[in-house]
């Protein structure tokens, strides 16, 4: 069996259980969350979630790319969104990486150089502040003002918010 066909199976048996509305796609709680695709995040587990309060929005690193704007903009401005949470998270793999190192390697697999930047870090806490600048610049969104940053330690679960002023 694949893992796909056990997480089809999961659905046929637990995916009608789920709390939560899903009768709209604007969520409840008026709320976007951007965090890393790291598997360790259960983001539903983390804020108590259920189906239809929040989008939920996650990538390498759980950073703010031009990706994450599209997305964003069009949570705010189609779906009702007003707040952005962004959590990024202890032991992450893009501390393990360098841009111009890992865009060598790629390069010399595919003979391709990707164009997109990989947005290697080395201080969780100065990224987040990062992505909440850029959130907070973007002309394309219109809710900058309640735009928060943290760090979530994999290891307790809690998390710690980032002064980003």
């Amino acid at each position: 069996m694949t893992a796909i066909d056990e997480l089809v199976r999961r659905n046929d048996e637990f995916g009608q259980r789920a709390p939560g509305d899903r009768s709209s796609p604007t969520p409840s709680l008026h709320v976007a969350i951007l965090t890393c695709m790291d598997a360790r995040i259960r983001v539903f587990e983390v804020f108590g979630l259920a189906h239809g309060e929040s989008h939920i929005l996650r990538n390498a690193g759980g950073v703010v790319t031009d990706d994450v704007i599209r997305s964003l903009s069009l949570s705010q401005r189609k779906l009702g969104t007003r707040e952005v949470l962004i959590v990024q998270h202890t032991q992450c793999g893009l501390q393990t990486v360098t841009e111009d190192g890992f865009k060598d390697e790629l390069e010399a697999a595919t003979g391709l150089r990707p164009t997109w930047s990989i947005e290697a870090f080395r201080d969780v806490s100065s990224s987040v502040r990062q992505s909440v600048k850029r959130v907070r610049q973007s002309p394309f969104l219109e809710h900058t003002d309640t735009v928060r940053g943290f760090v979530y330690d994999v290891s307790t679960g809690g998390l710690t918010e980032v002064d980003a002023s």
